[in-house]
C-alpha cells in the first residue's frame, strides 16, 4: 500500500503536472480542497470555507448530498456504461422527469458531459434545421471553451484563441446592461434598443440561423434584462425566421428562483442549453433540449452529431436523483426565500461602501459590482489587466475574505454570489460580514479621490 500524499505534495503534483485554467501558469497556486458537506468544504490543512459561489456556480444542492451520491453508486452497480444507441432506464426517467420541469415545449434531449458541448450540439442542429450558419451571441458572455462555443463567447477569453475564432460563424450584438448601458440609452426610455439593434443585425447580416443568450449572464456579471426585453426579443426571432437558443448553463436549476430563468419573462425558446445545477455537478452532464418542430425535422433529415460519452448511465441518474432532491426540498422556492434576504443584506452594504457601484440579483444569483467612481461607473481593472495577469482589486479582496473562512467568485470588478441553494440565514450572514470588512480594501484606494470632491 503507497503512503498517503500530504498536503503539500499534492498542491506540488497539481502544480507542475496539470495546467490551470484561464490564467498564466506561474500564477498558480491551487489549495488543496481535501473533502466538503453542506456549505462548507475543508482544505488538506483542516481549514473550513464557506463555499458562497458553490464552487464554479454549479453545487446547488450543496456538498455531500446522501441521495446523489447513493444514485452514483447504485448506477456504478447495475450499468456503469452502455453506448449512446441503446435505451437505458436512467435515460428513459431523466426525459420523463425533463418534461415536467423545462420551459414548456422542449421535448426533445441530446445528452452531454457539459454545457459547452450542449452549446456545440444546439449550433449545430440550428444550422442543421434552418439551412443558415451565423449565430447571433453578445458581448459579456460566456458560452464554453471549445472552438465554436469559444467562439460565441463575447468575454475576452475569446481572444487569445484567435484569429482562429473568426470565421465560425458568430458575430456579437451589445449585452443587455441598464447599469451602464454599451450603447449609452437608459432604461426605460430606451424602448429596449438593445434589442432593437439586434433586429437590425439580423436584417443586415443575412443567413442568422439563431440568436444565443444567457437568460441571466453568469460570470460576466449577473445581468438581468429588463421585463420587455425577452417578449421582445421573441417576437424579432419570430419575424425573421431565427431560433432563439437560451444559455441556461449556469441560471438553470433554482438558481433565479425559477426552475428556468427564462421562466420570469414567459418565454419558450427553441433550444435550450444546460449543465452545472443538472446533477449539482456531481458528475459532469449536459443537456440540449429542443422542440418538438425541431425534432420533427430530423425525422427524415439525417441527424449529424453524437460522441462516446452521450447519455452515459453514470450521469443520467445522478441527474434524476437531484431533480428529486430540489423537488423534496423546496429548493426553487427556497432560492425567492433567501436570495430575498441575501439582497437586503447586500443593498444595505451598498450604501456604506463608495466602492460599489451596483448591487443586482434574482433568487440566490448575485453580483457585487465594484467601481472607482460611482458616477462614471468606471471598474477598477481592465480585460487586459486579467489577461495580462496583473493583480485585480476584486481578487485581493476575496483573498481577504478567504482569510476570513470564506470563498468568493470574483471576476474582473464583480464578485459573482450564487451560494447552495440550501443555505441557511446565518451563513449569508457571517458571508456578507466577511464582504463588508473586506471592501474596505477598495473604499481606501479611493479616499484620495472622496477627499477631492
Amino acid at each position: 500500500m503507497s503512503t498517503p500524499l500530504t498536503s503539500s505534495e499534492v498542491i506540488a503534483l497539481t502544480k507542475k503536472h496539470n495546467y490551470g485554467t484561464w490564467r498564466k501558469q506561474k500564477n498558480w497556486n491551487p489549495a488543496h480542497l481535501a473533502s466538503a458537506d453542506g456549505c462548507y468544504f475543508t482544505d488538506g490543512n483542516g481549514k473550513r470555507f464557506l463555499d458562497f459561489s458553490s464552487q464554479l456556480m454549479c453545487m446547488n444542492l450543496g456538498h455531500n448530498n446522501a441521495a446523489v451520491i447513493k444514485s452514483i453508486q447504485d448506477q456504478a452497480a447495475t450499468l456503469a456504461y452502455a453506448a449512446p444507441f441503446y435505451a437505458t432506464t436512467a435515460r428513459a426517467e431523466l426525459s420523463k422527469l425533463l418534461l415536467e420541469v423545462l420551459p414548456d415545449g422542449l421535448t426533445k434531449f441530446f445528452f452531454t458531459t457539459s454545457g459547452t458541448d450542449a452549446n456545440e450540439a444546439a449550433f449545430k442542429i440550428a444550422r442543421m434545421y434552418t439551412g443558415k450558419t451565423k449565430i447571433i451571441s453578445r458581448y459579456r458572455s460566456y458560452h464554453g471553451s471549445t472552438s465554436s462555443s469559444v467562439a460565441a463567447t463575447g468575454d475576452p477569453r475569446r481572444w487569445p484563441m484567435e484569429p482562429g475564432g473568426k470565421g465560425q460563424g458568430v458575430i456579437f450584438s451589445p449585452e443587455v446592461n441598464c447599469y451602464k448601458c454599451p450603447i449609452r440609452h437608459t432604461y426605460p426610455g430606451c424602448g429596449i434598443a438593445c434589442a432593437d439593434y439586434l433586429e437590425h443585425m439580423i436584417a443586415n447580416e443575412g443567413d442568422v440561423a439563431a440568436v444565443l443568450v444567457e437568460p441571466v449572464v453568469g460570470t460576466n456579471g449577473v445581468l438581468i434584462p429588463p421585463p420587455e426585453y425577452f417578449p421582445k426579443l421573441r417576437r424579432i426571432c419570430d419575424d425573421h425566421g431565427v431560433l432563439l437558443i437560451a444559455d441556461e448553463v449556469m441560471s438553470g436549476w433554482g438558481r433565479t428562483g425559477k426552475w428556468f430563468a427564462v421562466n420570469h419573462w414567459g418565454v419558450k425558446p427553441d433550444i435550450l442549453t444546460t449543465a452545472k445545477g443538472i446533477t449539482s455537478a456531481y458528475v459532469p452532464l449536459g443537456l440540449c433540449a429542443t422542440t418538438e418542430k425541431i425534432a420533427d425535422f430530423f425525422e427524415e433529415n439525417y441527424f449529424a452529431h453524437g460522441h462516446t460519452y452521450e447519455a452515459h448511465p453514470m450521469t443520467l441518474g445522478p441527474a434524476v436523483a437531484t431533480i428529486h432532491e430540489m423537488q423534496r426540498l423546496g429548493l426553487v422556492e427556497r432560492s425567492n426565500e433567501m436570495g430575498a434576504y441575501l439582497g437586503e443584506k447586500l443593498h444595505a452594504l451598498k450604501a456604506k461602501h463608495p466602492a460599489i457601484g451596483e448591487v443586482r440579483g434574482l433568487g440566490l444569483f448575485w453580483a457585487v459590482e465594484l467601481v472607482t467612481d460611482q458616477r462614471a461607473k468606471t471598474p477598477f481593472n481592465s480585460w487586459q489587466d486579467k489577461l495580462d495577469g496583473k493583480p485585480m482589486v476584486v481578487e485581493q479582496i476575496a483573498a481577504k475574505m478567504l482569510a476570513k473562512g470564506v470563498v468568493m467568485q470574483a471576476w474582473m470588478s464583480h464578485f459573482v454570489i450564487a451560494p447552495p441553494l440550501i443555505v441557511e440565514r446565518a451563513q449569508i450572514d457571517e458571508a456578507v460580514s466577511a464582504l463588508d470588512e473586506a471592501l474596505a480594501l477598495a473604499d481606501a484606494l479611493l479616499e484620495p479621490q472622496l477627499a477631492t470632491l
